[in-house]
């Protein structure tokens, strides 16, 4: 189907394009990498009047170490993430997530911030957010603010985003050295959404866990942190017991949709899966 009219805006700053979403309103859409929006045009479930292109806005863009933190403009795309050197030596899970995003087309155009802002529990950022204890810069027409990941994602495309807000810049604290980390996804083919996938931060002392993040995709309504999980294995030995039960914790938490990837009990199953093989991987990547 043809988009319905609208008109194109595509402003050089920051000021600038909040201005115009609080000229324009409901009547305006921001576009990121478009991977989300131009689809929902196209079929006109989205029929926005004004359509405000955030890609030229240079503040947008970028990733730099900024004290003990990674700050990543919003508006940096999937293959800037997979080629950073500041990324594959201080948090190599970002690399490894965004590799798995879709297919080469998709990205050179999509962007985290793009992701992350949609509110889609399929998309693979905001768990790799919610392990990394990431926080993101908001900006909108009341000023800035700073939220953490973890609660930021309310349900299916909803967020703690206000009207009229960016999505500016990511940032990502820098994990401790010694960290290892995984991103387990299960998909049917190349491109495609998880139907199952976990992200795992994890730090060891000795032969014993001494820190642990474990965070799941497409398995509820909104990215999910597995809490119970984490205070399991803290202290302990990752032994096979102690992978089966933190494996069943991470289950007991999930609430997919069932679809085409299969019905709720199997991607429950392969939630277990894929968080026994993120800790297992993550585990070998450990230094004591």
């Amino acid at each position: 189907m043809i988009p319905h009219p609208f008109e194109y805006h595509a402003p050089t700053s920051l000021p600038d394009a909040i201005a115009l979403m609080g000229r324009y309103g409901d009547e305006a859409k921001f576009l990121a990498g478009g991977h989300s929006l131009l689809p929902m045009m196209k079929l006109r479930f989205a029929q926005p009047g004004h359509l405000i292109d955030l890609g030229k806005i240079p503040d947008l863009k970028g990733i730099s170490q900024v004290g003990n933190e990674i700050h990543i403009g919003a508006m940096t795309t999937e293959n800037e993430l997979v080629w950073s050197k500041l990324l594959a030596e201080k948090a190599p899970l970002l690399v490894e997530g965004a590799r798995l995003i879709s297919d080469p087309q998709v990205r050179y155009k999509g962007t985290v911030g793009g992701d992350i802002s949609h509110g889609d529990p399929g998309n693979d950022h905001p768990a790799l957010m919610l392990a990394l204890d990431a926080s993101f810069v908001l900006k909108g027409p009341k000023g800035e603010r700073v939220v953490k990941a973890d609660g930021f994602f309310l349900g299916l495309y909803s967020t703690l985003m206000e009207p009229g807000e960016i999505l500016t810049a990511i940032r990502v604290p820098i994990p401790a050295p010694g960290t290892g980390w995984a991103y387990e996804k299960l998909k049917r083919k190349i491109g495609d959404f998880a139907t199952a996938a976990a992200a795992v931060l994890l730090k060891m002392k000795g032969p014993v866990v001494e820190s642990v993040s474990i965070a799941l995709t497409n398995l509820g309504a909104t990215p999910l942190k597995a809490s119970a999980a984490e205070a399991f294995l803290r202290g302990k030995k990752l032994d096979e017991a102690a992978l089966q039960e933190a494996a069943r914790l991470a289950m007991s938490i999930c609430d997919p949709a069932p679809d085409q990837r299969g019905d709720a009990q199997y991607k429950t199953a392969m939630a277990g899966e894929m968080t026994r093989r993120a800790l297992l991987s993550a585990h070998s990547r450990a230094a004591n």
